[in-house]
Protein backbone atom coordinates (compact mmCIF):
# COMPACT_ATOMS: atom_id res chain seq x y z
CA UNK A 1 0.00 0.00 0.00
CA UNK A 2 0.84 3.46 0.02
CA UNK A 3 -0.48 6.92 1.38
CA UNK A 4 -0.57 9.67 -1.03
CA UNK A 5 0.58 12.44 1.01
CA UNK A 6 -0.09 16.36 0.95
CA UNK A 7 2.23 17.57 3.35
CA UNK A 8 2.25 20.18 5.78
CA UNK A 9 -2.04 20.54 4.44
CA UNK A 10 -4.17 19.43 7.73
CA UNK A 11 -6.19 16.49 6.29
CA UNK A 12 -3.12 14.46 5.38
CA UNK A 13 -1.49 15.66 8.67
CA UNK A 14 -4.22 14.29 10.84
CA UNK A 15 -3.32 10.78 9.08
CA UNK A 16 0.40 10.97 9.95
CA UNK A 17 -0.16 11.54 12.97
CA UNK A 18 -2.97 8.98 13.37
CA UNK A 19 -0.20 6.76 12.10
CA UNK A 20 2.28 8.10 14.36
CA UNK A 21 0.07 7.20 17.58
CA UNK A 22 -0.53 3.80 16.63
CA UNK A 23 3.68 3.15 15.72
CA UNK A 24 2.31 2.06 12.33
CA UNK A 25 4.54 3.01 8.89
CA UNK A 26 2.97 3.38 5.53
CA UNK A 27 5.07 4.18 2.42
CA UNK A 28 4.28 8.48 1.52
CA UNK A 29 4.29 9.53 -1.68
CA UNK A 30 4.92 13.30 -1.65
CA UNK A 31 2.48 15.22 -3.65
CA UNK A 32 3.51 19.20 -4.04
CA UNK A 33 0.19 20.89 -3.36
CA UNK A 34 1.42 24.19 -4.06
CA UNK A 35 2.35 23.14 -7.62
CA UNK A 36 -1.00 21.66 -7.82
CA UNK A 37 -0.44 18.40 -7.75
CA UNK A 38 -3.44 17.92 -6.16
CA UNK A 39 -4.75 18.04 -9.24
CA UNK A 40 -2.60 15.79 -11.24
CA UNK A 41 -3.93 13.18 -13.08
CA UNK A 42 -3.33 10.27 -11.17
CA UNK A 43 -4.14 11.65 -8.18
CA UNK A 44 -7.69 12.70 -9.80
CA UNK A 45 -7.74 8.90 -11.89
CA UNK A 46 -8.01 7.67 -7.69
CA UNK A 47 -10.10 10.82 -5.92
CA UNK A 48 -12.37 12.30 -8.41
CA UNK A 49 -12.68 15.27 -6.05
CA UNK A 50 -8.69 16.02 -6.13
CA UNK A 51 -8.37 15.86 -2.33
CA UNK A 52 -5.62 14.47 -0.52
CA UNK A 53 -4.58 11.64 1.52
CA UNK A 54 -5.11 8.76 -0.91
CA UNK A 55 -4.81 5.76 0.39
CA UNK A 56 -3.71 3.19 -2.24
CA UNK A 57 -4.22 -0.50 -1.39
CA UNK A 58 -1.96 -3.63 -2.76
CA UNK A 59 -5.00 -4.61 -4.70
CA UNK A 60 -5.76 -0.86 -6.25
CA UNK A 61 -8.34 0.00 -3.87
CA UNK A 62 -8.37 3.99 -3.25
CA UNK A 63 -9.79 4.99 -0.14
CA UNK A 64 -9.90 8.89 0.35
CA UNK A 65 -11.52 11.09 3.14
CA UNK A 66 -9.07 11.31 6.11
CA UNK A 67 -11.77 9.97 8.86
CA UNK A 68 -12.16 7.09 6.44
CA UNK A 69 -8.44 6.27 5.67
CA UNK A 70 -7.85 6.45 9.73
CA UNK A 71 -10.51 3.74 10.47
CA UNK A 72 -9.30 1.07 8.07
CA UNK A 73 -5.96 1.03 10.14
CA UNK A 74 -8.15 1.85 13.11
CA UNK A 75 -9.73 -2.44 12.07
CA UNK A 76 -6.32 -3.68 11.18
CA UNK A 77 -4.82 -2.07 14.41
CA UNK A 78 -7.14 -1.61 17.08
CA UNK A 79 -4.32 -1.41 19.85
CA UNK A 80 -4.02 1.93 21.08
CA UNK A 81 -7.07 2.62 20.31
CA UNK A 82 -7.92 6.31 18.87
CA UNK A 83 -11.51 5.52 18.16
CA UNK A 84 -13.01 4.23 21.01
CA UNK A 85 -13.14 0.74 22.90
CA UNK A 86 -17.25 -0.18 22.94
CA UNK A 87 -20.10 0.63 21.49
CA UNK A 88 -20.53 3.58 23.96
CA UNK A 89 -17.15 5.08 23.90
CA UNK A 90 -16.87 4.85 19.53
CA UNK A 91 -20.23 6.57 19.70
CA UNK A 92 -18.78 9.51 22.25
CA UNK A 93 -15.48 9.53 20.26
CA UNK A 94 -17.08 9.90 16.80
CA UNK A 95 -19.78 12.58 18.51
CA UNK A 96 -16.64 14.70 19.40
CA UNK A 97 -14.74 13.86 16.16
CA UNK A 98 -17.23 15.64 14.28
CA UNK A 99 -18.40 18.34 16.18
CA UNK A 100 -14.65 19.19 16.19
CA UNK A 101 -14.47 19.12 12.28
CA UNK A 102 -17.86 20.94 11.41
CA UNK A 103 -17.87 23.57 14.12
CA UNK A 104 -13.89 24.47 14.45
CA UNK A 105 -11.70 22.57 11.61
CA UNK A 106 -14.02 23.45 8.83
CA UNK A 107 -14.94 27.23 10.61
CA UNK A 108 -11.07 27.72 10.39
CA UNK A 109 -10.62 26.67 7.12
CA UNK A 110 -13.39 29.21 5.82
CA UNK A 111 -11.51 32.08 7.46
CA UNK A 112 -7.98 30.58 5.55
CA UNK A 113 -9.36 29.77 2.48
CA UNK A 114 -11.37 32.92 1.66
CA UNK A 115 -9.13 35.47 2.51
CA UNK A 116 -5.27 33.98 2.30
CA UNK A 117 -3.46 35.69 -0.82
CA UNK A 118 -2.31 31.69 -1.70
CA UNK A 119 -5.97 30.43 -2.14
CA UNK A 120 -6.77 32.84 -4.59
CA UNK A 121 -6.67 30.35 -6.74
CA UNK A 122 -8.13 27.40 -5.13
CA UNK A 123 -10.84 28.87 -3.34
CA UNK A 124 -13.28 30.16 -6.43
CA UNK A 125 -15.04 32.93 -5.79
CA UNK A 126 -12.73 33.76 -2.87
CA UNK A 127 -15.35 35.78 -0.64
CA UNK A 128 -13.68 37.56 1.96
CA UNK A 129 -16.97 38.62 3.49
CA UNK A 130 -17.64 35.11 4.35
CA UNK A 131 -13.94 34.09 5.95
CA UNK A 132 -14.67 37.21 8.48
CA UNK A 133 -18.56 35.83 9.25
CA UNK A 134 -16.81 32.54 10.60
CA UNK A 135 -13.93 34.29 12.81
CA UNK A 136 -16.49 34.90 15.98
CA UNK A 137 -17.52 31.71 15.47
CA UNK A 138 -14.34 29.75 15.96
CA UNK A 139 -13.68 32.04 19.19
CA UNK A 140 -17.63 30.79 20.35
CA UNK A 141 -16.56 26.70 19.56
CA UNK A 142 -13.28 27.98 21.26
CA UNK A 143 -14.89 29.16 24.67
CA UNK A 144 -17.82 26.06 24.67
CA UNK A 145 -14.55 23.58 24.31
CA UNK A 146 -12.89 25.93 26.94
CA UNK A 147 -16.02 25.01 29.23
CA UNK A 148 -16.16 21.14 28.22
CA UNK A 149 -12.13 20.26 29.27
CA UNK A 150 -12.70 21.98 32.51
CA UNK A 151 -13.14 18.63 33.99
CA UNK A 152 -11.28 16.45 31.39
CA UNK A 153 -7.97 15.93 29.74
CA UNK A 154 -8.89 15.45 26.63
CA UNK A 155 -11.66 16.27 24.11
CA UNK A 156 -13.39 12.81 24.00
CA UNK A 157 -13.01 11.74 27.79
CA UNK A 158 -9.70 10.67 29.58
CA UNK A 159 -7.69 9.46 26.82
CA UNK A 160 -6.19 10.58 23.93
CA UNK A 161 -8.23 10.06 20.48
CA UNK A 162 -9.01 11.06 16.76
CA UNK A 163 -10.93 14.16 18.32
CA UNK A 164 -7.70 14.93 19.77
CA UNK A 165 -5.85 15.18 16.14
CA UNK A 166 -8.72 17.16 14.51
CA UNK A 167 -8.63 19.35 17.34
CA UNK A 168 -4.70 19.95 17.58
CA UNK A 169 -4.78 20.20 14.05
CA UNK A 170 -7.52 23.13 13.70
CA UNK A 171 -5.77 24.98 16.47
CA UNK A 172 -2.33 24.74 14.60
CA UNK A 173 -4.27 25.38 11.07
CA UNK A 174 -5.60 29.00 13.29
CA UNK A 175 -1.82 30.77 12.62
CA UNK A 176 -1.73 30.72 8.99
CA UNK A 177 -6.02 31.80 8.89
CA UNK A 178 -4.58 34.57 11.49
CA UNK A 179 -6.54 33.53 14.50
CA UNK A 180 -5.17 33.54 18.02
CA UNK A 181 -6.39 31.54 21.04
CA UNK A 182 -7.37 34.19 23.36
CA UNK A 183 -5.78 34.17 26.40
CA UNK A 184 -8.46 33.42 28.93
CA UNK A 185 -9.09 29.86 27.64
CA UNK A 186 -7.10 28.72 29.81
CA UNK A 187 -8.32 25.07 29.68
CA UNK A 188 -7.78 24.97 25.83
CA UNK A 189 -4.45 26.21 25.95
CA UNK A 190 -3.28 23.61 28.97
CA UNK A 191 -4.82 20.88 26.34
CA UNK A 192 -3.04 22.47 23.46
CA UNK A 193 0.25 22.46 24.83
CA UNK A 194 -0.40 18.39 26.33
CA UNK A 195 -1.47 17.53 23.01
CA UNK A 196 1.40 19.45 21.33
CA UNK A 197 3.97 18.08 23.56
CA UNK A 198 3.14 14.13 22.33
CA UNK A 199 5.92 12.86 19.74
CA UNK A 200 3.00 12.05 17.39
CA UNK A 201 2.72 16.02 16.81
CA UNK A 202 5.57 16.41 14.75
CA UNK A 203 4.19 13.51 12.54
Amino acid sequence: MILLDGGKAPNPRRVRIFLAEKGIEVPLEPIDMTALGHKSERVSRLNPLQRLPVLVLDDGTAISETVAICRYFEELHPHTPLMGVDAKDRAIVEMWQRRIEFYLLLLVANVFRHAHPAMAEWEVPQIAEFSEANKPKVLETLAWLNDELADREFIAGDRFTIADITAMIAVDFMKPARLEVPDGLENVLRWYKGVKARPSANA
